[in-house]
């Protein structure tokens, strides 16, 4: 029970206003003691619930308004950012309801002295790195820790145990078996702790060394996954009488049915909100849901649920969506319609600039709770440090970045502030009127928010398990690795939402204080491309882990071969990135340790590293047994091949799953590129040179050691890849059999030309249709043996008849089985398919006394014709739906890899393509702007197979979008583009515009170098090119 506090108010009398001298009073009241509210007349004592529970009571004025309340809780608790936080009682209805500021307590509360207020959060943003105070964190755990036990925070018995845990850790510190039995029997974490009480023990025994400040951090990042986050339910139903749970979020209106969101309604598709008596309308905007069917609603028990829930949502669209608070109405003179209800705090980002630019001092606070109570709220540290064994808070501000933030601007010790979307169009929040409310002006907007989709933490392994790695791997792994603060929210392609950025005028200011030396950016690149490859590693090491653990689908062997060659690596670059980050955050000059010039290098540690990681080398060989190793056993074993497509079918797994395991191989390639490149820009005199040029040395015998496997498990992963996407053909996967090109041909049958793709191997020529069902597969409907295969160019029109059939870029293919007719789309892509097919059958003339790989002559072929027949092929109605059942039967398949981005634009790639594209993997954050739109976003963009994957930050587990490149041509914005920043480039394929927006010149021509190997179709290679052609790599 907290202080009674009293004060002394001092009453003004006739003689006092008149400027009358007083005498001096001689209090009677002993030491410590307070005027009572009876002996004032006028006292309001009002008791107040904190989260931790503490009850504290407060002496307001009769006449006091919510406000006055809200303010003397907020100084007494000295909370900064206060403007995330209300005050809540219980109505008649024993219904928990928001003190409104601007109304007089004793209008909204029947007994005020009767009555309980309790401090609650009420704005849960999405992303815990919003908030800049530690101790504004340490509440919203608390609140956490009050919704696990009422029940709120619905999740799994796995992921309620892992937050209970960190509670425990924060609250008792390192794991003390007796102890932590006493306090869990003494306090209550979960509705059903009794059942689960072993395995927070068991979490809780993997947090050691764990600062209380780095649990709360960890509880809100795995709290802010799930999908009952910050949710208040409020009790409805809809036209049809189901009943269903209305809740509003920072992205907009959700519908729950059960405790199962089945609905979400983004404020940029709201128009307006009101209510008629019982009746809670939303009018969404017409291209949402037609023009029809543009209303929704819902039946509410009482007009007094409805208007509660109506302010609601004003009060949180204008938080997270709006620059300023609105105005107030003007009252009317005679009649007035509506509400004059209105939001009356800061919004978010008047909150974060306000204490940004404040400086509040932040003083210490007490943990009342914890056994380390007091803590320092330092400012240079005030994003606790993740469970993973690097420290994300050296490279990541302290809070999200602002729309008026430039790259340079983003540093620890001055937080930048975070922009919410900006008001799209406007939306009417009203009471039975039509009248717009007031709002502030319309600004260019993205529609939308991320979604808050959950994670589950994976199982734990034994700890006798012989794949149990060491704590700190564990710990990292299920405790979810926490994401640094964001940068930014959510922005992707889809509709789900994204929340635009401007550029700050003081840009060029900011930007000084970073270094501008080619060779940072160069050491930033090794940064940002080890933060994708170490999260690329934990697909394998902690999510498919968990995956084929927790089925028991893989055989123990097998699993013993897989991660012990892939954990030690795994473990390694952690240390590496680790110690890259540290130095990165002493060359930008953000440590107290920094002297100029003394960290400005790099070549130091990837010397050190690189002489570390030969001796895993021995792992690295050893990808080839376990890659084939792990095909067999999909192919034997029945459940493995279940999760293994299960597995690859979660967001997590954003590209192929054997991808992942080629990853270490290729990423000594990366290393050697990059070194080259600081080798090429420093000059032999300098400092750094030696350094560079050692671990340059290194890690080029090391690659030149493993090319010929990486060669051959490229091959093989492509080989496997297709194999799953063909429907028709039973082992593709023969020894010799190499990949050359994929693409699409329009080939000759009897309907006309019909689109075809097509798959060139050393020995073979298959040609596919799509499948007409969801499966996105294909299907083979011929095989040519590469063996006394003839290609020959059309260049004349051939006459048939009295008629001239004039298709361009033909050529016809004739073979033993066959002849046939194709077209390309264009004379470049019939260049590199004529050129591919030649070589490839000279080298299978050459080797067909060394193989027997051919086919047997007819067998990719239902009929006999001869050779120089035209095929002229008709698909029957029965072929059509045997394909089509045939289809069904199978699983659903990702549909952004190369073959169906081939398909759907029209070209094709070869083998040295895919080789290109893996050299030129890259990552880093960018502005992202569309073609009309004015607001910039910040996402974190990583390059690979083909594609740009788009991610909230570099620490989010999967990308919320894809945007595959073939076909994109790339260049630099014109005149008409209204672009006027630098380093911006413009990505279009027909009508579809983006523009990004990059940190330096050195990262400009980076990105512009690798997507130009990607995109643009003339500057990809063919894979049988002479070996003393020039290279088209640009490095």
């Amino acid at each position: 029970m907290g202080e009674i506090e009293g004060s002394y108010r001092a009453l003004p009398t006739p003689g006092t206003r008149l400027g009358t001298q007083t005498n001096a009073g001689i209090s009677t009241l002993e030491q410590g003691q307070s005027l009572s509210s009876k002996s004032q007349g006028k006292g309001l004592p009002l008791r107040v619930q904190g989260l931790d529970d503490v009850q504290e009571f407060y002496d307001m004025e009769t006449k006091a308004d919510g406000q006055a309340l809200l303010n003397e809780v907020y100084r007494r608790l000295n909370l900064i950012e206060s403007d995330y936080f209300g005050l809540e009682f219980q109505n008649v209805h024993m219904n928990w309801t928001w003190l409104e500021p601007l109304k007089l307590i004793v209008k909204q509360v029947r007994r005020p002295k009767n009555t309980l207020f309790r401090l609650s959060v009420k704005f849960f943003p999405p992303d815990p790195g919003q908030l800049q105070e530690e101790f504004t964190r340490y509440l919203f755990a608390l609140q956490m820790k009050r919704d696990l036990i009422e029940g709120r925070l619905h999740c799994s018995e796995n992921t309620a145990a892992l937050l209970a845990s960190h509670l425990l850790q924060s609250e008792m510190g390192d794991y003390d078996d007796l102890a932590d039995r006493d306090f869990l029997k003494l306090n209550k974490l979960l509705p059903s702790q009794d059942v689960l009480q072993e395995k927070i023990m068991e979490f809780h025994r993997r947090h050691l060394g764990q600062t209380p400040a780095d649990s709360d951090f960890q509880v809100l990042e795995i709290a802010r996954k799930l999908e009952m986050y910050g949710v208040r339910f409020h009790p409805a139903a809809d036209r049809e009488g189901t009943k269903i749970n209305l809740a509003v979020a920072h992205m907009g209106l959700q519908v729950f049915q059960g405790n199962t969101k089945i609905n979400t309604f983004n404020w940029s598709k709201i128009r307006k909100l009101s209510f008629k008596r019982k009746r809670f309308l939303v009018k969404l905007h017409p291209e949402v849901h037609g023009p029809h069917e543009d209303t929704l609603e819902f039946l509410m028990a009482s007009r007094d649920q409805c208007k509660v829930f109506w302010k609601n949502c004003v009060e949180h669209h204008t938080f997270f969506r709006l620059f300023d608070q609105p105005k107030p109405k003007s009252k009317a003179i005679l009649f007035s319609r509506g509400s004059s209800f209105r939001y009356s705090g800061r919004t978010q980002k008047q909150l974060v600039e306000y204490v940004r630019d404040s400086g509040a001092k932040r003083t210490p606070y007490q943990r009342r709770n914890s056994k380390s109570r007091i803590s320092s709220r330092s400012v240079a540290s005030d994003v606790p440090k993740q469970s993973l064994s690097f420290n994300e808070s050296l490279r990541v501000p302290a809070t999200p970045s602002s729309a008026t933030v430039s790259f340079h601007s983003l540093r620890t010790g001055s937080p930048a502030p975070h922009t919410p979307p900006l008001a799209g169009p406007p939306i009417s929040l009203k009471e039975e009127t039509s009248q717009a409310a007031t709002s502030s002006p319309p600004r260019p907007a993205f529609p939308g928010a991320p979604p808050d989709s959950p994670q589950a933490s994976p199982p734990s392994l034994a700890p006798e398990s012989p794949l149990c790695l060491s704590p700190s791997f564990q710990m990292s792994t299920l405790s979810l690795p926490g994401q640094a603060p964001s940068p930014l929210q959510s922005p992707i392609l889809s509709e789900v939402g994204s929340i635009p950025l401007e550029e700050e005028d003081d840009e060029g200011v900011r930007r000084k204080r970073y270094p501008t030396d080619k060779a940072y950016f160069i050491a930033k690149e090794i940064l940002t491309t080890e933060r994708t490859y170490l999260k690329d590693l934990e697909v394998i090491t902690v999510w498919f882990r968990s995956a084929v653990i927790k089925e028991g689908a893989m055989p123990e062997g097998l699993m013993t071969l897989l991660f012990s060659n892939i954990d030690p690596i795994y473990e390694f670059h952690r240390g590496f990135l680790k110690e890259v980050d540290q130095r990165l955050a002493l060359w930008e000059g953000r440590s107290n340790a920094h002297v100029k010039g003394d960290y400005q290098h790099i070549g130091d540690v990837m010397l050190k590293n690189m002489c570390a990681l030969k001796e895993f080398t021995s792992y690295l060989q050893k990808h080839d047994e376990v890659l084939t190793e792990l095909e067999k056993a999909t192919k034997r074993l029945k459940n493995l091949e279940t999760v293994y497509k299960e597995f690859e079918l979660q967001k997590v797994c954003y590209l192929p799953l054997n991808t992942f395991l080629l990853k270490p191989i290729q990423r000594l390639m990366h290393y050697k590129l990059i070194l080259e490149r600081l080798c090429k820009h420093y000059t032999p005199e300098h400092r750094d040179y030696e350094d560079c040029k050692g671990a340059l040395k290194e890690v080029t015998g090391m690659a030149a050691q493993l090319q010929s496997s990486l060669i051959r498990l490229e091959n093989f992963q492509k080989l496997t890849e297709l194999q799953r996407d063909l429907i028709g053909m039973d082992s593709l996967i023969t020894p010799g059999r190499e990949f050359i090109r994929e693409g699409c041909l329009f080939k000759l049958t009897k309907k006309g030309l019909q689109q075809r793709m097509f798959f060139l191997f050393s020995d073979m020529l298959l040609y596919t249709s799509k499948g007409v069902t969801a499966t996105n597969q294909f299907k083979v409907h011929g095989q040519l043996a590469l063996h006394g295969m003839i290609i020959i160019l059309l260049d004349v029109p051939v006459e048939e008849s009295e008629n001239e059939w004039n298709v361009p870029h033909c050529f016809t293919i004739y073979s033993v089985q066959r002849t046939i007719v194709v077209a390309a789309s264009s004379k470049v892509e019939m260049g590199k398919w004529i050129e591919d097919l030649n070589q490839a059958i000279d080298l299978a003339k050459m080797s067909q006394e060394k193989s027997g790989l051919f086919l047997e002559s007819g067998q990719g072929d239902r009929s006999n014709r001869s050779s120089d027949e035209v095929s002229l092929e008709q698909e029957s109605e029965d072929e059509t739906h045997s394909s089509r059942s045939s289809l069904d039967r199978q699983t659903h398949h990702r549909a952004n890899t190369t073959m169906h981005v081939c398909w759907h634009r029209n070209t094709s790639v070869s083998m040295s393509d895919h080789s290109l594209s893996v050299e030129n993997q890259l990552s880093g954050y960018l502005l992202r702007k569309f073609k009309n739109s004015n607001g910039w976003q910040k996402l974190w963009v990583v390059f690979t197979n083909f594609c740009l994957f788009f991610y909230k930050t570099h620490q989010d587990d999967f990308p919320l979008a894809s945007l595959p490149l073939l076909g994109y041509t790339v260049s630099t914005p014109g005149e008409f583009d209204g672009i006027h920043k630098e380093y911006v480039f413009k990505l279009q394929f027909k009508s579809h515009v983006y523009y990004f927006r990059a940190e330096s010149e050195y990262t400009f021509s980076r990105w512009m170098e690798v997507i130009k190997s990607a995109a643009s179709a003339p500057g990809r290679m063919s894979l049988l090119v002479p070996k003393d052609a020039p290279e088209i790599n640009g490095n």
